[in-house]
């Protein structure tokens, strides 16, 4: 079988023109029991590549948020009653109908985020695999255990919670927004999904693909919109019984502050400033790789981003140097053109305030070993150099606030404690990365360190059965096989009795 070939930039540039076109004409409405939805007041979303129009975006009210929760409601116990096998074979058709298009959305998430294609390109498939993942497991969704003792038989069971509103970022939209939605619908749920402002545009498809395939309307209901209006209204909206977000860790206090009165069920993904620690007897060549891996890929805008790189002082010299010499030879370029590594960052706020930490890096007294600026990217958009910081220090902002971007911050360790120590001095804990030969130290720094997800030699490979979520001011709950389940469902226990215990008598 011949392997087919990659589009070039100039393929990709003639999907994405089409599609535009069709944005351009329709504009972004909202998607509320099955049907489409505009609003009298819209806002553009824009390219990072060349700052222009895609398409003008329903601005979603209260209002918006009341229809959409209220038609979830509503489709709630039919949706749920759905026969497991029935249910599993849709979602399996909405994966199918996902990879269709998966040309389509590759290129309008690059358009639309900056992400570089060879990331966007695997983005549905990503997708469509989430959908299967949890399709297969809808038929033991509601399975739970047996509980015996002498006099009774006690049985859990779960079942779905009800209407769930989902909040995605902007970053890898496509991917997150399946990651959510997916196992909501597995579970029963009804879901209102809103998109990030900055990037709506794979999210409208994404709910229009679903409808194709057969997804009853109310089911899924997308509403677009900003935070403070759209997204404040649904988690605050009392038909709504859980929030799951995915976004900064201010904005998720936020949210749990405004769906207190309701007593929401929330979970949340934030945010990170994760550390990848090198010792001295790692295999440096492979832990070189995954080092500008896990922070140069996806633009550095990912929560999972190994942004603090901890190395053992013996080695951090020459492989200091090894590392800025490989972030010089980084591709920055046009999103659509398949040999780029680096693209536009998502958004002029997001641009200005990561360029903002150049001269915060060198006003601490750290050394821009590599970049630190602006980059005269093709389109005139959003790019900057990938960019190193030696020199560095616990306490300095570089190595304490999530910045992320394309941008490593590199302090030495003097220790094992001592890299555990600094592992654990920022508010953030969601992964860790260890490279070591010695599996005794790498088992006890994995213990040690204050995140929720650990890897030993390997960057972040993802295993779609294991919890995905962290600590501290990265998170509450976690995600993947039945610990999403778990979210979208509540656990309940049915005890029977076997005849034989004793009922106290009282005014007998």
């Amino acid at each position: 079988m011949t392997k087919s070939k990659s589009p070039s930039i100039a393929d990709n540039s003639v999907r994405l023109e089409k599609l535009l076109t069709t944005l351009k004409r329709d504009g972004i409405g909202h998607t509320i029991n099955g049907q489409r939805v505009d609003s009298p007041a819209t806002f553009d979303t824009t390219s990072p590549v060349d700052k222009s129009v895609i398409a003008k975006v329903a601005r979603g009210t209260a209002s918006d948020i009341d229809k959409a929760a209220k038609a979830a409601a509503a489709a709630f116990k039919p949706w749920a009653a759905w026969a497991p096998e029935k249910r599993r074979a849709l979602l399996h058709k909405i994966a199918d109908a996902i990879e269709a298009r998966a040309d389509d959305l590759a290129v309008l998430e690059c358009w639309d985020t900056g992400q570089a294609y060879r990331f966007m390109s695997k983005a549905a498939v990503r997708a469509a695999e989430n959908f299967r993942f949890f399709a297969d497991r809808v038929p033991d969704a509601r399975n739970g255990q047996s509980l015996p003792t002498s006099d009774h038989w006690n049985v859990t069971t779960r079942v779905p919670i009800g209407p769930v509103g989902v909040i995605t970022p902007w970053n890898t939209p496509l991917m997150l927004s399946t990651w959510k939605i997916a196992p909501a619908l597995a579970a029963g749920c009804t879901v209102v999904h809103k998109p990030a402002e900055w990037s709506p545009v794979t999210a409208d498809l994404l709910v229009q693909i679903c409808h194709e395939a057969g997804l009853p309307p109310g089911v899924l209901n997308t509403v677009h919109g900003f935070g403070e209006d759209a997204g404040k209204a649904l988690t605050e909206h009392p038909a709504i019984k859980a929030i799951g977000f995915v976004g900064e860790s201010s904005t998720g206090s936020a949210i749990m502050k405004q769906g207190a009165d309701t007593l929401k069920r929330v979970h949340f993904e934030l945010g990170g400033k994760n550390p990848v620690i090198v010792f001295a007897d790692a295999d440096l060549d492979r832990a070189l790789d995954a080092v500008v891996f896990m922070i140069y890929s996806l633009n550095g805008e990912r929560c999972t981003s190994s942004s603090r790189l901890l190395i053992d002082e013996k080695i951090a010299p020459e492989f200091t140097a090894r590392l800025a010499e490989r972030v010089n030879k980084l591709k920055v370029g046009h999103p659509l053109d398949p040999a780029t590594e680096v693209g536009p960052l998502i958004h002029e706020r997001h641009y200005g305030k990561l360029c903002s930490y150049f001269d915060i890096a060198k006003k601490d007294g750290a050394t821009i070993a590599a970049g630190g600026k602006s980059h005269d990217g093709p389109g005139g958009g959003y790019y900057v150099t990938p960019t190193l910081f030696t020199s560095a220090t616990t306490s300095m902002r570089i190595a304490q606030e999530e910045i992320f971007g394309p941008v490593l911050t590199v302090i030495p360790f003097k220790s094992e404690a001592d890299a555990v120590e600094i592992a654990n001095s920022v508010q953030y804990g969601l992964t860790g990365y260890v490279w070591t030969s010695d599996m005794g130290r790498a088992l006890r720094v994995a213990d040690q360190l204050e995140a929720g997800m650990i890897w030993l030699n390997s960057e972040n490979v993802r295993h779609l059965p294991t919890p995905f979520g962290g600590t501290k001011a990265s998170g509450i709950g976690r995600d993947g096989g039945d610990y999403s389940f778990d979210f979208y469902m509540e656990t309940k226990n049915i005890c029977l009795a076997k005849g034989t215990h004793s009922i106290p008598k009282l005014g007998a």
